[in-house]
């Protein structure tokens, strides 16, 4: 897979290549230059199927739209991803903190239903094997 994305990135630097001569030859044309850019514009079209092709062999890649925002804000796209990375890890800690103090609150739940109603837990705790934490 990764050779496929090498293939499409040096495809895409000749083709970048080629359109920047063919704005110097436009931006300064003169009848003697036809025949340069009569072959910088058949490099292109073989430019175009050249990543045509690399297109199809990475047909199966899903890039969210926000990274595009990203690229169009002239930022870095990897910022995406690290941000990403960074709201997930908050979200993570929170999660574990909402686990964490459900456990607390079962245990002590348990240990406080046990003083109140001591037959019903120790059945409850027959039928689930719940020993509580302390």
């Amino acid at each position: 897979m990764a050779e496929n994305f090498d293939n499409l990135e040096e495809h895409l630097e000749k083709f970048i290549e080629n359109i920047r001569q063919l704005g110097i030859i436009v931006s300064d044309f003169q009848p003697s230059s036809q025949t340069g850019l009569n072959q910088k514009l058949n490099f292109m079209i073989t430019g175009l199927q050249d990543i045509e092709k690399c297109r199809q062999q990475l047909h199966d890649i899903n890039v969210p739209l926000e990274a595009f925002e990203y690229i169009d804000q002239g930022r870095n796209p990897q910022l995406y991803t690290k941000e990403c990375l960074e709201r997930a890890l908050a979200k993570n800690e929170q999660v574990k903190g909402k686990i964490d103090t459900m456990t607390k609150f079962k245990s002590l739940l348990i240990s406080e239903l046990g003083k109140v109603f001591p037959e019903e837990m120790a059945q409850y705790k027959a039928i689930h094997g719940d020993d509580p934490p302390s």
